[in-house]
């Protein structure tokens, strides 16, 4: 990954990232991310993706992280909604609003990270997916994201999902995007 596009305003950063939900059947892929305590996120499950590069576009930029992690980009990706964290306000979702009208005329912007969340099929077994990135993946069923748990076998014990992709997640099985019924 090159420079990521970092949004500065009033001189503070807003980190613009794309992540994907991967479907495969009744499961959804997510990365076990490394235990390191200096990175986002460590040692919980997450969405694959990433932060976006200088000028990219968020379509273009969560194939470029699909491809770099897994080895794969599904045929087709379609937008789901935006979210917008902040610290003191917790997630939020933008959904269809301008990103640039709400950097504008909000300045509770400050201090965030802008979520892309796009959604796709996993066509592909997991044997068919190479982890370049993170220290494991597995298929979550719907009970465990719920649950906001699951077990690693690369961990060898039960891992939570971040509070904030598990709730991008139940945002998608309750929305018409998802494809099976809970």
């Amino acid at each position: 990954m090159n420079e990521d596009q970092d949004l500065m305003t009033s001189g503070n950063t807003i980190r613009r990232v794309a992540i994907a939900i991967l479907q495969y059947q009744d499961k959804f892929l997510m990365q076990l991310r490394d235990d390191i305590p200096s990175i986002v996120h460590p040692g919980v499950w997450t969405m694959f993706g990433g932060h976006l590069e200088i000028n990219e576009q968020p379509e273009i930029g969560v194939c470029r992280e699909l491809q770099e992690e897994i080895g794969y980009v599904p045929q087709q990706i379609s937008h789901f909604r935006t979210y917008a964290d902040d610290l003191a306000l917790g997630d939020r979702s933008l959904g269809d609003r301008s990103l640039g009208d709400q950097i504008l005329g909000d300045r509770a912007l400050n201090d965030r990270v802008i979520r892309d969340v796009f959604y796709g099929c996993l066509d592909v077994g997991l044997n068919m997916l190479q982890l370049n990135e993170g220290w494991d993946m597995d298929l979550l069923s719907c009970p465990e994201i719920i649950k906001g748990s699951h077990y690693s076998a690369q961990a060898l014990q039960e891992r939570p999902i971040a509070p904030s992709h598990r709730q991008i997640m139940l945002d998608f099985l309750s929305s018409p995007e998802c494809r099976i019924n809970i």
